[in-house]
């Protein structure tokens, strides 16, 4: 076997270790034996959340088990039919067999990076908020121009967009916008985008082509599903209604259905303006507890999760990353060092290096943290 290819199935047997290991492989078979005897009992309906979330889980289990078994058989029968080609000297059934290999460790690896979205909220939706920042009309081109990259970026992984509110600029682009993108792990993919985005260019905007630098920022919350408890007195908000108008005309109300509503303790804003003013206060209520779960979730995880716990102004020196159009083209990841010179690739939604990156310091974080406090 060529050691290209001997390296192509170790990698994948890496891989196949992160996954038994995040799934507890050796106790797998038992913990099914025990989700199909709950799923029988007669009165599990009775309580409809939690055999939703029993089922939920089952099956969340059950397409783990299906994947690795998969995996794991494929890297065995491709390994089988290489040594068989070799001592066939069969070079076109090596090479189907290898091909196959290399198709294989990128499955391999995107489960394993899957396999890191085991946080307590990673599996939820989730709300995305973009906000220009100090920059004028370039901030608010530049807030659409990431209000674009997450929209692609979340089509291509074929998520519901929800467009929940947008403010338009005075001259272009957009003041803020916020939507809410649904589908699996859509908060685990997204939670590592919260931060202040930084872009170089020559400005369109000016007369004198100048290099200009303008900065957005982005903050994500991962929408509370019906198993989390979040409760709000009434005497903690303030709600507010008013007529609200979009870019280039659109989305305009004819009467006061936006709202916003304010929590007072935190001073938590949040707003919704795309439907009746029904609507908008319950996607405005939704986003307000997403908000405060998040505020919860960083408090549990502080040491972990530090850079989500303050937000600071959008401008230099609390950026997450550059984006570099003039003089050179690059993107760079400040946290992780990631970087690319496809900026156009990255601003089309080719974020998920970027994420994967991040999340995989993330996870090492909590690893080396778990292990100091076993000390």
């Amino acid at each position: 076997m060529r050691a290209e290819t001997e390296n192509i199935v170790e990698a994948i047997g890496k891989s196949l270790k992160l996954l038994g290991q995040r799934m507890d492989w050796e106790t797998a078979p038992h913990r099914l034996e025990e989700f199909n005897a709950m799923i029988e009992d007669s009165d599990l309906w009775s309580d409809p959340d939690r055999a939703q979330k029993l089922m939920r889980d089952r099956q969340a289990l059950m397409d783990a088990v299906e994947t690795y078994q998969r995996i794991e058989r494929e890297l065995k029968d491709n390994v089988e039919l290489i040594e068989l080609g070799e001592i066939e000297d069969d070079k076109d059934i090596v090479a189907d067999a290898e091909a196959s290999l290399r198709a294989l460790k990128e499955v391999a690896a995107a489960k394993e990076l899957e396999a890191l979205l085991d946080g307590e909220a990673d599996a939820n939706d989730t709300f995305l908020e973009i906000n220009a920042g100090a920059g004028g009309t370039e901030s608010c081109d530049w807030a659409a121009m990431l209000a674009r990259m997450y929209v692609r970026w979340a089509e291509k992984k074929g998520y519901k967009v929800e467009l929940i509110s947008e403010s338009s600029g005075e001259e272009a682009g957009i003041r803020s916008a916020a939507y809410k993108i649904s589908g699996h792990n859509a908060y685990g993919w997204l939670k590592s985008e919260s931060g202040v985005h930084r872009l170089v260019r020559i400005s369109p905007y000016d007369s004198a082509a100048r290099r200009h630098t303008s900065f957005s920022s982005v903050w994500v919350y991962p929408v509370v599903d019906e198993n989390i408890e979040i409760v709000i007195p009434d005497n903690e908000i303030r709600i507010d209604t008013y007529r609200s108008s979009g870019a280039g005309g659109q989305h305009v109300n004819t009467t006061d259905s936006a709202v916003r509503i304010t929590h007072i303790p935190s001073g938590i804003v949040v707003t919704s303006s795309e439907k009746s003013q029904h609507q908008n206060r319950a996607n405005a209520m939704a986003a307000l507890k997403s908000r405060l779960y998040q505020l919860e979730l960083d408090k549990r995880n502080a040491e972990i999760n530090a850079q989500h716990d303050a937000k600071g102004d959008a401008g230099w020196g609390n950026q997450i990353r550059s984006y570099v159009l003039q003089p050179y083209q690059m993107v760079k990841d400040l946290r992780t060092g990631h970087e690319t010179s496809d900026t156009q690739g990255v601003l089309d939604g080719n974020l998920d290096t970027f994420m994967a990156a991040t999340l995989a310091m993330d996870v090492a974080g909590k690893s080396r943290a778990e292990a100091q406090g076993e000390d």
